[in-house]
């Protein structure tokens, strides 16, 4: 893992009210909940502004939901105990992970692929005991990670497409997302030089280790066409979001949140992800 060094890019942070999102107009957030939830929580949105993610109802069962034009789509994957979706194609295609009836905690956690015809397809990387897929590419790739029994030493990200399943040797990844033609891929891992959670950028052959300045815990979960990559990181005033265009870091806060976490951007630069209110109540939202 010595080669996993991690580097802190020579980026400016920039703090800004209600965030410039990587250097556009102000963002106008909109908050995301599926009706009679919990709790709700948006991981993906596609060009169209498909939004998928997951909820949480009133007897503590998490399902995923698809929201298409102000309408939600409640999904579950056929006798699941629990269903989240995590990644929505241009097309609308949709990838998530579930867990079967006799099963709970983080591991085992078993990964699909919902088509946009209603069909159900199980993504299980060969011989592996669990499967996350996370983001699903216009082509039909599938991005995510693979893992034994824990979720640290034994975890690879992957991708599966139509030559088959590929993975990376190095331990602790996961790939989140990647540019449209796949060729830049971002993610998260644990360095284990000083067991910190950092970002990646990983473009085939080299692997970039990246942390937001001045974080304690840096994830980078997706990015769009013009590479501006997403994601969360942790200082000593909590959970952010951020944003990163190659020359600079924008902090994302939704507006009185404790917390904010950014999941998926599409082409737009239209953001998804998760916050906190005042009240301890996680809500979705979008930041346009």
């Amino acid at each position: 893992m010595a080669h996993l060094r991690s580097i802190t890019l020579s980026a400016v942070l920039v703090v800004v009210s209600l965030s410039r999102v990587a250097g556009q107009a102000t963002a106008v957030f909109s908050t995301i909940d599926f009706p009679g939830a919990v709790l709700s929580n948006a991981q993906g949105i596609n060009a169209g502004g498909e939004i998928v993610g997951f909820y949480t109802d009133i007897l503590g069962k998490t399902h995923g939901f698809v929201m298409s034009g102000g309408s939600y789509r409640s999904v579950d994957y056929p006798g699941a105990k629990s269903t989240q979706l995590r990644g929505i194609s241009p097309s609308g295609d949709v990838v998530g992970a579930y867990q079967r009836q006799d099963e709970s905690g983080a591991v085992p956690i078993h990964g699909f692929l919902l088509t946009r015809h209603g069909n159900f397809y199980p993504v299980d990387f060969p011989d592996h005991q669990n499967t996350i897929a996370q983001r699903i590419l216009p082509d039909g790739t599938i991005l995510g990670c693979y893992h034994d029994s824990d979720t640290m030493g034994t975890m690879h990200g992957m991708a599966v497409s139509r030559r088959g399943f590929d993975a990376i040797a190095d331990a602790t990844t996961m790939h989140n997302g990647a540019t449209p033609d796949g060729r830049l891929m971002v993610g998260l891992f644990t360095d284990m030089m000083d067991n910190r959670g950092k970002g990646y950028l990983y473009d085939g052959s080299r692997f970039m280790p990246f942390e937001v300045p001045g974080a304690s815990f840096t994830a980078a979960w997706d990015i769009n066409p013009g590479r501006v990559v997403v994601g969360v990181y942790r200082d000593g005033a909590g959970f952010h979001g951020f944003t990163y265009n190659g020359q600079s870091f924008g902090r994302i806060d939704v507006p009185e949140a404790s917390a904010t976490r950014v999941f998926g951007v599409n082409a737009g630069g239209d953001l998804v992800g998760a916050f906190v209110d005042p009240r301890g109540r996680t809500h979705g939202f979008l930041a346009q």
